[in-house]
């Protein structure tokens, strides 16, 4: 069998996204096919609750590498430790919801730029430029449907925040301040990563134009699901085993399927929990975008732990 090039699996990953998006429009935005209604939407759920969240699935091992560190042998501290922070974050959502949302779209923002973008880095030696390139790639997912379809983005942040946070974005909308934002970002990611960048080729035209072809929800699924977990996996998948990605994918959907399969259950259990309080749309961006936050801050505090501890 071929050897798995990983020092470029991130260029030809990239491709292979593009092809998807080409599809995708040949599908759907092509023949004006609507795609955003409950039927879609509800498809889009689960693949985010199954394939989206699969890629932080091993945060329980990562955890018992953490705990040696600190040279503690009981692994509850770390699942209680962890259950707590994504309780937490719920909790204070609830009462801070436009306080909780900006500051998720931020780190967000900064961990998919840098789980997506990692390996293709190693040319700069300046790190404060990595923190800049790494928001301003991230901030690329964020703000694109904020351009591209404002209305159907805040609609959804009108389920998950308050009025404060709705109103200043109809404000910033009003001054052309998320196109100026988009244009920055897109030239920060150029000029830092220069010539030697290969994103531009595929992978960021493609992101761009799922969030321009597609509503919101739709192309942050597609983006989320088959650019940054699938490529999350991929990484994964290699430190597993470094000279055959098919026996580290095995090993992997081994050690990640049943935290998955927990999450996902609990996903499905707490979408029919809202629907009694919500209409379908409503209960879905709820559990997903405040699902995907109460995961995402634990996600990146295990991760900034580990590597504050390696170095």
């Amino acid at each position: 069998m071929k050897k798995f090039e990983f020092d470029n699996f991130e260029f030809r990953h990239g491709m292979w996204f593009a092809v998807l998006v080409i599809i995708l429009y040949g599908l759907f935005a092509k023949n004006n096919l609507i795609i955003n209604n409950s039927t879609t939407n509800l498809i889009c759920f689960f693949l985010i609750a199954t394939i989206g969240v699969s890629h932080g699935s091993l945060d329980n091992y990562k955890g018992k590498k953490l705990l040696k560190f600190y040279k503690l042998k009981n692994s509850i501290i770390f699942y209680l430790s962890y259950i707590f922070v994504a309780i937490f974050i719920i909790f204070i959502w609830k009462f801070l919801p436009s306080f909780t949302l900006l500051t998720f779209l931020l780190i967000a923002a900064y961990h998919f730029g840098k789980e997506d973008g990692l390996n293709s880095l190693s040319m700069i030696k300046i790190s404060k430029l990595k923190i800049i390139y790494y928001f301003s790639r991230g901030a690329i997912i964020i703000i694109s449907p904020l351009v591209f379809h404002p209305n159907e983005t805040i609609e959804i942040f009108t389920v998950i925040s308050s009025d404060l946070f709705i109103n200043s974005l109809f404000f910033l909308k009003k001054y052309y301040f998320f196109e100026a934002m988009l244009i920055l970002v897109l030239l920060s990611c150029f000029f830092i990563t220069g010539k030697q960048y290969d994103a531009f080729i595929f992978e960021i035209p493609s992101i761009l134009a799922i969030n321009y072809f597609f509503t919101p929800f739709f192309a942050f699924t597609i983006y989320f699901c088959f650019l940054h977990s699938i490529r999350h996996i991929i990484t994964l998948s290699h430190e597993l085993n470094r000279t055959n990605i098919k026996k580290g994918f095995n090993i992997f959907i081994n050690k990640a399927l049943p935290l998955s399969l927990t999450t996902a259950i609990l996903f499905i259990l707490s979408l029919f929990f809202l629907l009694d309080l919500n209409q379908l749309n409503e209960a879905i961006f709820k559990v997903i975008f405040i699902g995907l936050a109460s995961l995402t801050f634990p996600h990146i505090l295990l991760e900034y732990l580990i590597e504050k501890n390696e170095r």
